[in-house]
């Protein structure tokens, strides 16, 4: 038996019995906590509970939202796979923890499929690159002018996160590694910037948008295929040279073997708060754009962003911070 299935295996033994009576009939009987994998501040934070507060309005309990970052978003995800599977605890699943983490870290401990109820795709949203306002580089031109001359540090929400894909990707294109700077977090990430700790960043954009607006980052190029509706003035990274286009996404999931009935419904619940006018448009309002996907499409989605990440990982050369 390899390490990986070693691992799997003791929360595999408990996961096959049956889920407890109570999430056959009433459901839920408690609060229902909401497991987002990196620190508050970031945009998986923000998502939970912009979608948490209705969902639980919807359910009659109330959604905590409980913060457990570490290990590139597998440390909560882990809690979340290993949690009984009657609905009381959910995850904020994301590309981090989903698509990346699975091939950074060789000993991770659940499979982002099997182990997993994958529930719906929540937002999709581009990455931003941000500089301190003074002294940090105002295009990219500039930034792989100063990178040139001594190699620059660029911090991000941590190690195994799309951001830190995206610097390691960077790196390349400008024939230089930058210097990583994980954080256990957007919002810790982005406090740096903000005080000069570190001049840039890599962020998801719902995270960053409130920090653009108000002035105290500088956005510098857009990750997206073109420039941003709700940040027009943001030239993307390919019109300034550099051909990088990544996407960001968040969805919801609970642990594998969730009750069928338990499933359904809150995947009808999560869709009918998507398709709302003011939710709708708080997501768009911070760049993003609200998911639209059944539980079966989001799990082939998933299987496929861990197929398409895993390769690019391991050609990266990254490693974890």
């Amino acid at each position: 038996m390899t390490t990986r299935r070693a691992a799997l295996a003791a929360p595999a033994l408990w996961l096959a019995t049956p889920p407890p009576a109570r999430a056959q009939g009433r459901w839920p009987t408690q609060p229902i906590r909401l497991i987002v994998p990196f620190a508050p501040g970031g945009t998986t934070d923000l998502v939970a509970r912009l979608v948490g507060t209705p969902l639980g309005e919807r359910l009659g309990q109330p959604v905590i939202v409980e913060n457990r970052p570490g290990a590139g978003a597998s440390v909560g995800s882990l809690l979340a796979a290993q949690a009984p599977p009657d609905g009381h605890v959910l995850v904020l699943s994301n590309i981090a923890s989903h698509a990346i983490s699975p091939a950074l870290y060789p000993q991770l401990r659940y499979d982002p499929v099997a182990d997993f109820t994958h529930l719906a795709l929540l937002t999709l949203n581009p990455s931003v690159i941000v500089a301190h306002p003074r002294g940090g580089p105002d295009s990219m031109a500039e930034l792989a002018r100063r990178h040139r001359e001594r190699a620059l540090d660029m911090a991000s929400s941590g190690a195994g996160s799309s951001n830190h894909m995206l610097i390691v990707r960077l790196g390349q294109l400008l024939g230089r590694e930058i210097n990583h700077v994980p954080f256990r977090g957007a919002g810790p990430a982005m406090t740096a910037v903000i005080g000069g700790q570190v001049p840039l960043m890599s962020d998801s954009l719902p995270s960053a948008a409130a920090h653009i607006r108000q002035g105290s980052v500088r956005a510098i190029g857009m990750s997206s295929e073109a420039r941003h509706p709700a940040f027009p003035e943001v030239p993307t990274l390919r019109e300034q040279g550099f051909d990088l286009v990544t996407s960001s996404w968040f969805g919801l999931s609970g642990p594998a073997r969730l009750p069928a009935a338990v499933a359904e419904r809150l995947s009808r619940e999560v869709g009918e708060i998507l398709a709302q006018p003011d939710i709708a448009a708080r997501f768009a309002e911070i760049g993003g754009a609200p998911g639209r996907m059944s539980p079966a499409e989001y799990t082939d989605f998933v299987r496929a962003e861990a197929a398409r990440w895993g390769p690019v990982v391991r050609e990266s050369g990254a490693q974890p911070d």
